[in-house]
């Protein structure tokens, strides 16, 4: 192709000038990616260990700030250095002490759970406990592998500086955990085998390996931390055996801050202020994962490019070269030659297609313009049946640029209340915005939905749809809660009240003029109407003579509301409304009579007894009376449904009195009788003349405990206070309180108390 060479041959320089420069480009910025993105990983992993290290360092700081404090706490020196009289304790010293240092552990997590040992007294306190013997104590809070007498050694009868005893399990109140301990003894100067006061404070290995999480959730790593001597400080993501294992592995630099080992990168970074050594392992895959997605992604683009890109340009070079040339002959054939003497082929183009582009661009928005009018009038037409085919309606809906999706569907009129007869131009103006909203509202909700205006107040919808769902109650639904939707916006965002009123189902495009004018006289019929907002020409009926209130209905209904069940009473006031309204349209003068027959059965209901004795008998009086048949039946609904829910709650507020009164009662019975050991539910019940089951279902529903425990804790409280004094045994206090035996009056008491009788008795005297 002689003719052609000349812009073939820059179209295929061009196509391997683009295909060359991306792939050299491509391949400089896959090695870059690659090394960052390895450096900023491991970067990001190290920075990661650092800040554990650095918050968990922090903590441990705050722990021995905690213990510094303590050491300068005046009354604790006081309390520490004083000797013991005999048996005599300062017990308000202590518990005074007890009192300064629990808000310590409302600042710090790792100071939730830590004890004060002090010598003299053999006494330890913690945040709100206070153990006049250690072995009480450590009944609760132990370690598993160390007797009470070991730990009285290694931990109470030495001398500790900032020592830190590695992780080992530990039962706190019979939960299995593991911690590590940290100790200091007080004064902070004391060498001696012994110290007056000891500060423990017992670290949850949970709350370490919680600082250490992310790189466990966010690579799926482990980490490790131990002390100078390799004890297990903390571990997660990995066993304290395997850790300790790979320690030890010779192949593994500890000197290195990062290093690959088989498949993981392990960090290692050194403490300078306890010793400690932070390790922690990212899987290799895991770190290298993004970097192997852009090695894969770049070879295979780059590879698949350099071969497809070499066919494409050859191929491109010449399909795009030959139509330009056939298009330059074609302009030179209708503008003349003139000028490419001066100018390439290329601005010969230019300047021809830019006019004819102008000019066709003129063209399209004064259609565009034009078209909103267009569509309009269609709609306009249709609606009216002006049309006479369908073939009609097919070319009228082209040349409007639109279509229907089927050939069936309803007509719909949105009517925008609070408008009518007002016709200024502040009006108009403030409805024009109106039915701009709700018009964009329905387009955001149903695609392509065709409208117009009818009037300044209204639009008229289209909504068409499958031909086997016409008519059907699927889609009526979907249509009525698309505009229950709209209308909420609407009113919620807006203040804009709407009624859609719509005609019966229109099987073919041709009937949309019949479905109209259906939905206009619904919306005439809505007007002087109390209908709901969604009205539906299939749904009008004719008015009726008469009303549904049967005198059955009425005698039950009164029952309800004295029985106090305001879901019932609402229940069946609601069905009597929705016989009188769904079905049949009443005329004015049965409506009147309908609310007449209500307000009478309300006010029948006054002559009672307990609304007689009510403050509120006045104001239900005059608010049955003021009820007006002329309103809306809504607005009759909703007064009367207030209504009964007041009178019911007359009657229930009764009832929770009888009730706390019975209660109180039984209370009182059981202050004066606890002692009788043949004390039972049917003695009570029979005292206040109710039955069993009665009266214990009662007593739960008032006070959330059962009468068997309530009877219980009486007497154990009795019990207790009994204990305060040497004057009886156990075994006589058993009997006081209403126990058969001394045996189950222990369990009882260790039940409720947690500690025996025996014990409770001890504790109070020491």
């Amino acid at each position: 192709m002689p003719k052609y060479s000349t812009i073939f041959r820059k179209f295929l320089v061009s196509y391997l000038i683009i295909l060359i420069i991306p792939s050299i480009a491509g391949y400089v910025s896959y090695r870059t990616s690659i090394s960052v993105t390895q450096s900023i990983s491991i970067e990001n992993s190290v920075t990661q260990l650092q800040r554990s290290q650095e918050i968990l360092e922090r903590r441990m700081v705050e722990v021995e700030g905690f213990t510094r404090q303590l050491a300068l706490n005046p009354d604790l020196n006081k309390l520490m250095n004083e000797r013991k009289q005999g048996d005599e304790v300062n017990v308000y010293g202590i518990w005074s002490m007890v009192k300064q240092v629990t808000p310590f552990s409302q600042t710090n997590d790792f100071l939730q759970n830590y004890f004060i040992y002090l010598n003299n007294y053999d006494v330890i306190f913690t945040q709100g406990s206070a153990y006049f013997r250690p072995e009480h104590y450590y009944q609760n809070f132990r370690y598993p592998d160390l007797t009470v007498e070991e730990w009285k050694k290694e931990v109470l009868g030495q001398t500790h500086r900032s020592e830190i005893m590695p992780l080992r399990s530990y039962m706190s109140n019979s939960k299995q955990t593991s911690v590590i301990t940290y100790m200091q003894s007080l004064p902070l100067d004391s060498f001696s085998g012994s110290s007056p006061a000891t500060v423990v404070v017992i670290i949850n290995e949970e709350n370490i390996s919680n600082l250490l999480a992310g790189l466990e959730d966010r690579y799926g790593g482990w980490a490790h931390i131990s002390d100078a001597q390799g004890n297990t400080i903390g571990v997660r993501g990995i066993s304290e055996t395997d850790a300790k294992k790979l320690s030890m592995d010779t192949e593994l630099d500890p000197a290195k801050t990062s290093q690959f080992y088989n498949d993981d990168l392990v960090i290692t970074i050194h403490s300078d202020k306890n010793g400690w050594t932070y390790r922690a392992g990212v899987p290799r895959q895991v770190l290298m994962e993004n970097a192997n997605q852009i090695k894969y992604i770049t070879w295979l683009v780059t590879g698949i490019a350099i071969l497809l890109g070499l066919l494409a340009g050859l191929l491109l070079s010449y399909r795009n070269s030959a139509p330009i040339n056939r298009l330059l002959g074609v302009m030179k054939e209708h503008f003349g030659k003139d000028g490419i003497a001066e100018r390439n082929e290329y601005d010969f183009l230019q300047g021809n297609i830019s006019n004819m582009i102008t000019s066709n661009r003129q063209l399209e928005l004064e259609l565009k313009r034009q078209l909103p009018l267009v569509r309009d009038g269609f709609l306009k037409r249709l609606i009216a049946g002006e049309f006479h085919t369908t073939e009609e309606i097919a070319a009228a809906a082209a040349q409007a640029d639109m279509s229907f999706s089927s050939d069936g569907g309803y007509v719909g009129i949105l009517r925008i209340n609070g408008y009518s007869g007002m016709d200024s131009v502040e009006i108009l103006n403030e409805l024009a915005a109106a039915r701009l909203i709700l018009k964009q509202a329905l387009t955001d909700a149903v695609n392509e939905l065709p409208m117009t205006d009818l009037g300044s107040d209204r639009i008229v919808m289209i909504w068409t749809a499958q031909q086997e769902d016409v008519g059907g109650p699927v889609w009526r639904q979907q249509i009525s809660e698309t505009l229950e939707k709209l209308a909420q916006v609407a009113y919620t965002e807006y203040k804009i009240s709407v009624t859609a009123a719509f005609g019966d189902s229109y099987p073919a495009i041709m009937d949309v003029s019949h479905s109209y004018e259906q939905a206009k006289q619904m919306m005439e019929y809505a007007e002087f109407s109390s209908k709901n907002s969604i009205i539906w020409f299939s749904d009008s009926r004719l008015e009726t003579a008469t009303y549904y209130y049967p005198l059955d209905i009425e005698q039950r209904l009164i029952s309800t509301i004295r029985a106090g069940d305001p879901d019932e009473a609402k229940r069946m006031l609601l069905s009597v409304m929705e016989k009188n309204t769904e079905n049949q349209q009443l005329s004015p003068e049965m409506k009147q009579q309908l609310v007449g027959e209500l307000k009478g059965t309300l006010l029948k209901l006054l002559d009672q007894k307990a609304f007689m004795e009510s403050e509120l008998l006045h104001t239900l009086k005059n608010q049955m009376i003021g009820i007006q048949a002329s309103d809306a039946l809504s607005a009759i609904q909703d007064e009367m449904i207030e209504i009964v829910n007041a009178l019911c709650g007359v009657i229930n507020s009764k009832k929770n009195n009888a009730h706390i009164q019975m209660v109180e009662d039984i209370k009182h019975f059981i202050a004066e009788a606890y002692g009788d050991s043949e004390l039972t539910l049917y003695r009570i019940a029979e005292k206040v003349e109710r039955p069993e089951k009665y009266i214990s279902q009662l007593f739960k529903e008032v006070t959330d405990v059962n009468v068997s425990d309530y009877l219980e804790m009486i007497r154990i409280e009795q019990a207790s206070l009994l204990l305060r004094t040497d004057a009886c045994t156990v075994d006589e206090i058993a009997a006081r309180v209403g126990y058969n035996s001394s045996h189950s009056f222990r369990r009882a008491f260790k039940r409720v108390m947690g500690v025996a009788p025996s014990s409770y008795r001890q504790s109070i005297n020491i």
